[in-house]
C-alpha cells in the first residue's frame, strides 16, 4: 500500500544503507531517512526521492554500486514487483540475523530489556511453506485475463504473477490455472478474493463471490476440483456464509507428531501460517515451560487448540480461553478427537476487562501461556500479574507490543525475562514471530 506524501524532484542520489527498516527496506541516512526498497545494510546505492514526509522520504532504488555480500539473486520470477515477499534478495540465515537483531533492539529501545539468555533462531524449510493465504483477484477488461494473486509493493494493484515460491504445495502451482478459471466464469467481475488453506492432507480454496454463479459456472468449478485435487468453497457474504462447493464437506487436518496429535481446522480457521515452524514452536514452548504431572496450564489466545492439547500430554490439567465460538468449538472437538479428557475451552473477550466471576478465573494454575494478536495482551497484564505463574510464555506476531508488554511485566509486575528468540515462521518477509520467557514475579 502507498504511503501519502509529497511528490519530489527525480535526482540521483548515493548513500550506504545503514539498516532496514520493519517494512524489510533499505535505510539511507543523512539528515532525513530514506526507505528503499530492495537495498541491503552495508551497500552503497544509487536511489531517487520519489515521495517526502515529515520524517522520512520513500525512494526508488536505480543501482546497487556496492554490493552487501549476503545479498543472493532472488527465487522468484515475481520478486520485484510482488509485495508478498520482501527479503528474498537477502541470504536466509542472514535474514534470521537480521530479525534477531531487531528484536534484540526493539527490546532494548522500547522497554530497556535484554533476557539473560537468547534462544536460538527457530527455522525450517523457507520456501513452499505457506499455507494460508489471502490472494486478490481482480478481472481486467483491457488485458482480457483476470490477476490472481499478492498486491504490487507500494500498489493497490494485483501483481501479475504465474506461480508464488512461498505457497504451500499444491497452491504454489495453481496461480495460472485459477486466472484461467477464473477468466471463464459468467462472475469473473464479482469474485475479488480467494482464502488459501492447506493442511497435511489436502487443500481448500475459499471463493468470495458477491454475485450467485451460475450452473455452467459451478461445472467449471468442480471440473476444477477434480482436476487438480483441491477442495472449493463459496463465500457470499460473512464466516457465516461459507459452503462447500461440493458434498460431503472435506476437512483439513494437521499433525503435530511430538505430542501425537491430528487437529482438524477449517477453510477460513486461524492455524498458524507456517506448519514445520509451528511444529517446533509447539516443540520448544513444551520444553521452555518445563511442564510436569502438577502443573495446570492456562492458554489464553488458545485458538483451535494448538498449544493447549499438545501441551496437556504433559500437565495435570489445561485451560484454554478464546474469543472466537468457532475456535473453541474446534478445540473441544480436537480434544474429543484425540482423547486428551485434562483439557477444558471457555469463551471470553480477552481484548476487555476480565470478569471476576469468569469460571476459568476460578481455577489456580502454575503456567501460563499467551499467543495474542498483533494489538498484544496489554488489558490481560494485571491478571497474569495476579497468577504469579512459575513460568510464563508470550508468543508473539509483532516485535514492538511484545516489548510494551514485556516492559511492564518486568518493570512494574516484576517478573523476570528469562528468554527470548525468534521464530521463522515468515521466511523471505519482513513479518516476524518471536517468544519471550518469563519467571515468576519477583
Amino acid at each position: 500500500m502507498s504511503r501519502h506524501g509529497a511528490a519530489v524532484s527525480p535526482l540521483s542520489e548515493t548513500g550506504v544503507v545503514a539498516a532496514l527498516n520493519h517494512d524489510g527496506e533499505g535505510v539511507v541516512h543523512g539528515g532525513k531517512a530514506v526507505f528503499i526498497p530492495g537495498a541491503l545494510p552495508g551497500e552503497t546505492v544509487r536511489f531517487r526521492r520519489l515521495r517526502r514526509h515529515r520524517q522520512y522520504d520513500e525512494a526508488l532504488l536505480e543501482e546497487i554500486i556496492a554490493p552487501a555480500a549476503a545479498r543472493v539473486p532472488a527465487r522468484c520470477a515475481h520478486f520485484d514487483i510482488c509485495g508478498g515477499c520482501a527479503l528474498q534478495h537477502l541470504e536466509h540465515g542472514a535474514q534470521l540475523r537480521l530479525k534477531q537483531q531487531q528484536l534484540r533492539e526493539s527490546l532494548e529501545r522500547l522497554a530497556g530489556l535484554a533476557p539473560a539468555h537468547w534462544l536460538e533462531p527457530l527455522s525450517s524449510e523457507p520456501w513452499g511453506y505457506r499455507r494460508r493465504a489471502r490472494l486478490g483477484v481482480k478481472y481486467v477488461a483491457r488485458r482480457g485475463r483476470v490477476l490472481v494473486g499478492f498486491r504490487e509493493r507500494s500498489s493497490h494493484l494485483i501483481a501479475s504473477i504465474e506461480r508464488c515460491e512461498v505457497l504451500a504445495a499444491p497452491i504454489d502451482g495453481l496461480i495460472t490455472p485459477l486466472s484461467e478459471l477464473i477468466g471463464q466464469l459468467s462472475i469473473r467481475e464479482r469474485l475479488p478474493q480467494i482464502e488459501v488453506a492447506v493442511g497435511d492432507d489436502g487443500a481448500a480454496l475459499v471463493l468470495r463471490v458477491l454475485s450467485s454463479p451460475t450452473e455452467q459456472d459451478l461445472l467449471r468449478l468442480r471440473e476444477f476440483e477434480v482436476r487438480h485435487g483441491v477442495r472449493l468453497w463459496l463465500q457470499s457474504g460473512g464466516l457465516d456464509t461459507v459452503r462447500p462447493l461440493s458434498e460431503p464437506a472435506a476437512t483439513l487436518h494437521y499433525r503435530l507428531p511430538a505430542a501425537d496429535l491430528e487437529l482438524e481446522f477449517g477453510p477460513t480457521d486461524f492455524v498458524q501460517i507456517n506448519a514445520a515452524a509451528n511444529r517446533m514452536l509447539v516443540v520448544a514452548a513444551s520444553e521452555l515451560l518445563e511442564l510436569d504431572a502438577r502443573s495446570r496450564l492456562l492458554d489464553l489466545y488458545c485458538g483451535l487448540g494448538n498449544f493447549s492439547l499438545a501441551l496437556a500430554r504433559r500437565a495435570q490439567a489445561v485451560v484454554g480461553v478464546e474469543g472466537d465460538a468457532r475456535l473453541i468449538e474446534r478445540a473441544r472437538a480436537n480434544a474429543q478427537r484425540n482423547a486428551i479428557p485434562n483439557a477444558q475451552f471457555f469463551q471470553a473477550d480477552l481484548s476487555a476487562a476480565v470478569p471476576a466471576e469468569t469460571g476459568w478465573l476460578a481455577q489456580s494454575y502454575t503456567h501460563v501461556l499467551l499467543d495474542p494478536p498483533r494489538a498484544g495482551a496489554r488489558e490481560l497484564l494485571p491478571l497474569l500479574a495476579q497468577l504469579a505463574p512459575e513460568r510464563l510464555l508470550y508468543v508473539s506476531c509483532h516485535p514492538g507490543t511484545l516489548a510494551r508488554d514485556l516492559g511492564l511485566l518486568v518493570h512494574e509486575y516484576k517478573f523476570e525475562l528469562l528468554a527470548a528468540g525468534v521464530v521463522d515462521m515468515f521466511p523471505h518477509t519482513a513479518h516476524m514471530e518471536s517468544l519471550a520467557l518469563l519467571g515468576p514475579p519477583r
